[in-house]
């Protein structure tokens, strides 16, 4: 279907947008990004752009009326999920997500309750009463209660770093307070992601998320993603309780992302949000099983329609039989100087994704976050690939430098993992 003549608004404009202004095109649209940003990607090739933060709903709903906007979009943005629904709701334009939902959503207490509702697992949680008088068990994962990304993160060996974790965390967060749970980096960390048609749920994503090293200061970040999961096929009725959960809430279109950890056929589930997973994953999912999250999203973005999809996501998480891997490349604090290989592993052949975050020149900081993520890669694999060889070819290609010609890449992922 073509909308041409209509106006789509995307609410950010990072490069993983890119592929979003670029579907929507080819969809005859108009599209225009909005952040605080004057270089971000996806302005670069919108046909229009705003200078209005994603978090100035009034000043968005103000220009979207005075331009006439016909849908608008938040794809895989976390900050951008409460605005997105009240700019919907004031412009009374279809929206994935209700009030009710988001509050259990975007909230990990409320969500975590939800899913004890549910009989969904999680994971065991900590008061600050039970840190203060020695109930615990380190060591201990403190976050924030209200998502803002890896920020207000910490793991805890002792009480006096849970008790300052747990105060930092509560300065982080959203609504001032922090959640203490048992930490799990002995078990698989897991990310999965849902799309519903129709109110019917189908996982299209589930990867096994391997994170950095603890000595680097990235525990808390992912390096590489292997889908479809090892596990799959190990989990016993785990997603018939999570997709029971997920029909509760009432969804009746669009993305559910939840992270969690293998614990045997299980999984405990400890971060969820209404969007779609962060990165390019979708094209390959796209390359391998036809199935096109963009494309359908912007659909309803357009015309509030549930039922209407591009391509089929019964079983997609599968992808055919082949094996995707999703890789970021941190680094060490320090000065970039040079960054090289990354043409040469967008030329190959099983690699369908790649771009840079961070230049050279910039200093990165010893931030444990985002900040040290310097690029990014997906590549699909068919059935038979040597997946380590692979691994290996990835590695020996992609190097960072400093001033010093030392090559600052840490937390490089083992091939012995795949």
């Amino acid at each position: 279907m073509m909308f041409t003549g209509k106006k789509i608004l995307i609410l950010a404009g990072a490069g993983t947008h890119t592929k979003v202004v670029k579907a929507a095109k080819q969809m005859g649209l108009y599209t225009i990004v909005t952040d605080y940003l004057v270089d971000s990607p996806a302005k670069q090739i919108a046909d229009e752009s705003w200078m209005y933060s994603i978090t100035d709903v009034d000043a968005i709903v103000a220009k979207c009326r005075e331009v006439g906007i016909d849908g608008v979009l938040n794809f895989c943005i976390d900050p951008a999920q409460w605005p997105y629904y009240e700019i919907c709701r004031r412009l009374d334009l279809p929206c994935t997500v209700t009030n009710d939902q988001l509050e259990i959503m975007t909230n990990k207490n409320r969500f975590k309750e939800y899913c004890q509702l549910h009989d969904v697992d999680i994971i065991p949680e900590y008061s600050l009463s039970e840190i203060e008088n020695d109930l615990v068990e380190y060591p201990l994962f403190v976050k924030p209660s209200v998502n803002r990304g890896s920020r207000g993160q910490a793991i805890c060996y002792n009480k006096a770093d849970a008790l300052n974790a747990f105060h930092q965390a509560e300065q982080e967060s959203g609504d001032g307070k922090a959640i203490c749970e048992k930490f799990m980096g002995d078990h698989q960390d897991i990310g999965s992601a849902f799309f519903v048609v129709d109110g019917e749920p189908y996982l299209v994503k589930l990867g096994d998320r391997f994170l950095g090293q603890k000595e680097d200061h990235l525990a808390g970040q992912v390096m590489c993603t292997r889908l479809p999961s090892s596990h799959y096929g190990h989990l016993g009725d785990c997603f018939d309780r999570v997709k029971k959960m997920i029909r509760a809430l009432g969804i009746k279109f669009g993305p559910v992302f939840m992270q969690g950890f293998v614990d045997g056929d299980t999984i405990r589930y400890y971060d969820p949000a209404l969007r779609m997973p962060g990165g390019d994953y979708d094209l390959i999912l796209k390359q391998a099983t036809g199935f096109d999250t963009v494309k359908s999203m912007i659909h309803f973005a357009m015309t509030g329609e549930t039922a209407t999809v591009f391509g089929n996501p019964e079983k997609s998480c599968l992808l055919a039989g082949g094996t995707a891997l999703l890789f970021t490349f941190s680094v060490r604090p320090g000065l970039i100087a040079e960054v090289v290989g990354l043409k040469s592993l967008l030329q190959h052949e099983y690699v369908v994704y790649g771009r840079q975050m961070i230049s050279k020149g910039t200093i990165i900081p010893d931030s444990g976050d985002i900040r040290q993520r310097v690029a990014a890669i997906g590549a699909y694999l068919p059935v038979g690939c040597d997946i380590g060889k692979f691994v290996d070819e990835v590695y020996r290609t992609f190097h960072v430098y400093d001033e010093h010609g030392e090559d600052m890449l840490v937390s490089r992922v083992a091939r012995e993992l795949f």
